[in-house]
């Protein structure tokens, strides 16, 4: 019999491994803490996991009581969800919601490795726009969480294709077994249309270059990795004027010029891979459907909070709650913006971005 020949681990350069498949450490978090505690130290987050974002300030206004109903409609790594199970300290139920179905069976195998059973918390896979569904099931929450950001693990795994900083296929799908991936929405769409979700669903500056680039280049090679769709972003700046603000600070350096087009193209790629999966996934249709039914969602004087990332979502969520206010259906809401600490944000490069906004149903409302 032929001796199996010993394979040694993928070796990778410089000091840490930089592709997703070879951070086998991060992975596994329940194996390897003290790298886990390494990469947190310096503000980044582990490969395969989310750090959940103003846990502190959600958990103060949601105010939850031993005994008390609630929703957490976007589970994702399940942060926000562990952190409410504790404040009902075994008394009460929670129910939390998410349309992946990889990221959640994982979630749910961890939660459940806790030793927390079904009759504290369970799982539901859906959208969280189907509340109404499950409210009439369940009745009325005494609390409601939505996190609209995407995880971290569904970012960073190449397989997902939710960013263009590692290739791989151009799916950006929340749950890939629905739907049509962002490769074969950008092979179908026209070049105006195109044009019109960069600017609406990311304020892209160059939405019409980018999108006259895609649509012309799409007929010789389709759009199907993430790398491709990188380039071809690239390719449409190429000859558009630096902003001011990077035309500044590159002066008349040859080497700081070529940066500054780095950093345009970098931006202009973190805005259409948003547009893109806020288009296929749906996700503006969604959040409009779940602010319009919170209310009825919500018990007397029950409390709701929503986590946004972008100033898309931040608008619809403010206009939803000033309206409901203005009509007595909330008795009181946020006046302003919820922002993350300095030291949140120095801990959680990802918490940046985030808003956070509330809402108290008002106590002698049953309905809307």
């Amino acid at each position: 019999m032929d001796e199996q020949k010993h394979r040694r681990r993928i070796h990778y350069r410089g000091k840490y491994p930089r592709r997703f498949e070879e951070k086998y450490k991060e992975l596994h978090p329940e194996k390897y803490g003290e790298e886990i505690a390494h990469v947190l130290a310096k503000g980044n987050t582990p490969a395969g996991m989310h750090i959940p974002i103003m846990v502190r300030e959600i958990l103060d206004i949601l105010a939850i009581r031993p005994g008390e109903r609630g929703f957490d409609a976007t589970l994702g790594y399940g942060g926000h969800t562990c952190a409410m199970l504790e404040k009902l300290a075994g008394k009460g139920h929670l129910i939390s919601g998410d349309v992946d179905p990889i990221e959640s069976a994982k979630t749910e195998a961890r939660i459940r490795a806790k030793g927390i059973g079904p009759e504290l918390w369970e799982l539901r896979q859906m959208n969280f726009c189907q509340i109404d569904e499950l409210v009439r099931e369940t009745g009325p929450f005494d609390f409601v969480l939505a996190d609209l950001g995407v995880s971290s693990m569904q970012i960073d795994n190449p397989e997902r294709g939710f960013s263009y900083k590692s290739d791989g296929p151009l799916d950006l799908r929340l749950n890939p077994e629905t739907g049509v991936s962002a490769a074969e929405r950008l092979a179908e769409i026209d070049m105006d249309e195109l044009a019109g979700m960069l600017t609406e669903n990311a304020d892209e500056p160059y939405a019409m270059e980018i999108a006259r680039t895609i649509v012309r280049e799409r007929r010789r090679h389709p759009v199907q990795t993430t790398a491709q769709l990188h380039e071809l972003i690239a390719r449409a700046l190429r000859g558009v004027r630096l902003p001011d603000d990077l035309a500044g600070r590159a002066g008349g350096s040859a080497k700081k010029q070529v940066l500054a087009r780095e950093e345009l193209v970098k931006k202009s790629s973190a805005r259409v891979f948003q547009a893109l999966r806020i288009d296929i996934n749906q996700e503006y249709e969604a959040l409009y459907a779940f602010m319009e039914k919170l209310p009825d969602a919500l018990a007397p004087g029950g409390r709701a909070a929503v986590l946004t990332f972008h100033s898309g979502e931040d608008r619809i969520v403010k206009k939803a709650f000033q309206a409901f206010f203005r009509q007595g259906v909330y008795e009181d809401i946020a006046r302003e913006v919820v922002r993350p600490t300095r030291e949140e944000c120095r801990s959680n490069s990802r918490a940046h971005s985030t808003k956070l906004r509330w809402a108290r149903k008002s106590s002698g409302q049953a309905g809307k």
